[in-house]
């Protein structure tokens, strides 16, 4: 049986975990694999419960932090390159930036057979300045050389790693998109809608338009906010917002609120514009209740909540970044490039008057296509690939 030792960045609520405790419980017994990750930061919520109810005992190496910190990177290259020694895998897998970053250096340092990396996306552009960018890259494509193959979740992604950035050669870039379990957002989904929108004070002729993720730089939650005093000054008097999430730029954003005239509470009843309802680990609870679901980032690679919300049934506003036009079927939202904000209102604006503000087709699109079975499956045929060509 071959092992395998998945590490991510952190274990923090957001797509990767969902994926590594897929990919950890399903490919069993065909594959042994030992989870490691790092904690959720301040002003995340840990996501160890998923893992967790999958039966899986995570192993948690405090030492993995989000910034760059020499004394903790180090210390946490030893703990790897520790487990690895005692746990002997044929694949390193590693998930992210950092977990990339120290697994790998370890996996080459103890020789491991097959080095394998998942980019769930990339900071090579809208994260820093040109200068420490351009370090990342020099990085990523020495890691790239020692690595026995490279994943992106998207045709789109592929061709930014190969061509855009130059980070790896085609030839070693496999696309294996995410997987979930996405059979909760098709089911009680009447049940849902009542009990979100009495929870929050919304009639049903009220249109409710959220936006979930974590709140940093990236995801340029400002654009969201303008964009609900966008249609507050063209009369759109109907809607209700709701930034579903928690991070650093919560202050911000709720500054932004009051440049822009827009009205904001963290109370469920109250009769403002924008709810900031913090982290909801049932989304699917969120999505039932909602109209429309925006995204606003400057940089993502496949943002699992506009998969979510097609499996919900959900119509998207999206900046066109990453590999959103990749995930997003065409008849189900809308999509701006990131530098063209008229552009975004004027899709919100669209996307309210529809007469019917539904996405039925993403449904089965978003089942087939990002399924964690799926998953499993491409996951299982790459591995026995690149075992098969050591």
């Amino acid at each position: 049986m071959p092992k395998v030792l998945r590490i991510i960045n952190r274990f923090n609520i957001g797509g990767i975990t969902y994926n590594v405790s897929y990919l950890s419980k399903y490919l069993a017994p065909e594959y042994e694999t030992m989870l490691v990750g790092g904690p959720e930061e301040e002003g995340e919520d840990s996501s160890l419960f998923i893992p967790e109810s999958l039966g899986l005992k995570p192993i948690v190496l405090k030492q993995f932090q989000r910034e760059i910190n020499l004394k903790a990177d180090y210390a946490a290259y030893k703990e790897i390159k520790k487990i690895i020694k005692e746990f002997k895998p044929d694949i390193v897998h590693t998930h992210a930036s950092k977990a990339g970053a120290i697994g790998r250096l370890a996996a080459i340092s103890c020789k491991v057979p097959v080095i394998i990396h998942t980019f769930h996306g990339h900071v090579f552009h809208s994260y820093f300045g040109k200068l420490k960018t351009n370090f990342y890259k020099i990085i990523e494509r020495y890691l790239a050389k020692k690595s026995t193959a490279i994943i992106a979740i998207s045709q789109i992604q592929k061709q930014e790693l190969s061509e855009t950035f130059q980070i790896s050669s085609k030839n070693k870039i496999y696309v294996v998109p995410l997987g979930f379990d996405l059979t909760k957002f098709t089911n009680n989904k009447d049940e849902n809608r009542k009990e979100f929108r009495e929870k929050y004070n919304l009639s049903e002729s009220q249109i409710a338009i959220g936006i979930i993720g974590r709140l940093a730089p990236i995801k340029n939650h400002d654009l969201f906010i303008e964009s609900i005093a966008f249609l507050k000054e063209n009369k759109v008097s109907n809607i209700k917002a709701f930034v579903i999430g928690d991070g650093e730029t919560k202050q911000k954003i709720k500054n932004t609120c009051i440049k822009n005239n827009v009205s904001y509470s963290e109370n469920p009843k109250d009769e403002v514009d924008v709810i900031f309802t913090s982290w909801i680990t049932n989304i699917d609870f969120a999505l039932h209740g909602l109209d429309i679901v925006a995204l606003t980032s400057l940089n993502e690679g496949t943002p699992v909540s506009i998969i979510e919300a097609q499996a919900a049934g959900k119509f998207v506003v999206s900046t066109n970044v990453g590999g959103i036009k990749d995930v997003l079927h065409p008849n189900c939202g809308l999509l701006s490039e990131v530098n063209d904000k008229n552009a975004f209102f004027m899709n919100l604006l669209k996307a309210c008057e529809l007469k019917s503000i539904t996405a039925e087709e993403g449904v089965d699109w978003a089942m087939s296509k990002f399924s964690y079975t799926r998953l499993v499956a491409d996951m299982s045929d790459l591995y026995k690939r690149l075992l098969k060509s050591i």
